[in-house]
Parts: C-alpha cells; sequence; structure tokens
C-alpha cells in the first residue's frame, strides 16, 4: 500500500525516509468495501479521499433518480465541496468496488505540514494540476454531444466500461441506459463499415 503512494508521489518529489514514516504513522489507509457509502446527501465531512485502489463514484439523487457526476479510480484525488463550504453534502460518495483509500483531513494536512513544509507544495501541485484537469473535462463535457462523450470515455478512461454498470455510466454521459446501448450498437455498426 505504502509503495503504490510513494511511487506516485516520487513524480512531483522525492521524499527522505523520515518523511516516509511520518505519512506511515498518519494511519490514513483504508480497506473499504464495495457498496460503502463513504458521504452521504445532507452529511457533513472533513475526510478527503485518494484511491490507490478501487473505484468510487460521487452522484446526486434527484427526484429519486440517481445522477452520476464522476468516478474516481487508482490515483485519483476526491475532497467533497462540503469540506471547503462547510455545508452538508448535496451528494453522496460510494464504493464501486473493494478499494484502499487514504483518507486524510484538514488537521492532518495542517500538522504533516507544519512538520514538512514541503507536503504542503506537494498538496498544491496536486491541488492546481487536479483542478486544471477538471476545469477542461467539464469544458468538453459541456461542448459535446453525447456521442462525443462516449467516445471521449473510450479514449481517456477506457477501464470504465468494464468496471462500471452500464446505468451509471449513462448517467454519467447524461443519457438513459436505452440510448447509450443504441449508441454502442450504431459506434460498433459504423466501424465494421
Amino acid at each position: 500500500m505504502y509503495e503504490v503512494l510513494f511511487n506516485f508521489l516520487s513524480k512531483y518529489m522525492s521524499l527522505s525516509e523520515e518523511e516516509k514514516n511520518e505519512i506511515i504513522s498518519l494511519d490514513i489507509f483504508r480497506s473499504v468495501k464495495k457498496g460503502t457509502i463513504l458521504l452521504k446527501e445532507g452529511q457533513q465531512s472533513k475526510d478527503s479521499y485518494f484511491v490507490l485502489q478501487g473505484c468510487i463514484r460521487t452522484y446526486y439523487v434527484i427526484d429519486g433518480e440517481e445522477k452520476t457526476t464522476a468516478f474516481y479510480t487508482e490515483m485519483d484525488v476526491l475532497t467533497p465541496h462540503c469540506i471547503i463550504t462547510k455545508a452538508p453534502s448535496e451528494y453522496y460518495i460510494s464504493c464501486l468496488e473493494d478499494s484502499i483509500l487514504t483518507v486524510s483531513n484538514s488537521d492532518m494536512e495542517a500538522d504533516a505540514n507544519r512538520r514538512f513544509p514541503r507536503f504542503e507544495t506537494l498538496c498544491r501541485m496536486l491541488s492546481e494540476e487536479r483542478l486544471t484537469l477538471q476545469q477542461i473535462d467539464f469544458d468538453q463535457f459541456r461542448t459535446s454531444s453525447p456521442e462525443q462523450r462516449y467516445l471521449n470515455l473510450i479514449q481517456k478512461r477506457p477501464d470504465l466500461l468494464q468496471r462500471v454498470p452500464q446505468h451509471q455510466l449513462a448517467s454519467y454521459l447524461g443519457i438513459k441506459p436505452q440510448s447509450l446501448s443504441r449508441l454502442r450498437a450504431r459506434i460498433l455498426e459504423n466501424s465494421k463499415a
């Protein structure tokens, strides 16, 4: 578990043995079962998540229907909005697979940053990178058709096609499951032509 995280962090900076031991001492690693709801609508949370292994999703329940907004897989970071807004969550976070996560909160991060100022720089770099990627994804989503969204998903996140139930993929793409089936069939037919 630790090595997966350390290998990821090494892309941004080298860690001393003391820093690695500090991370280990934080007791942030959690094994979470498939189906576990990490956050419910209306709950408050201080926890941020980093996916080492597995898949989690965020979704709203609107008029009794789940509307998937994102999937987080290996090496993705999720900081729920309610941490920043200090308001109850407006959405759910659940595990689609058995997952290994790091779970941290602002108190833990502040303590680690105080002892190792380089962690603050690392967290800022990761946040900036994630924010930029989310903005690019959002812009592409808003300006593309359902077919373009699906083709983009195939290109950028093909693993989700095998890991996520079709009805959740359809919701994420902003279409009904039947429309996704027709879209897949049309794309397959066009690729044979």
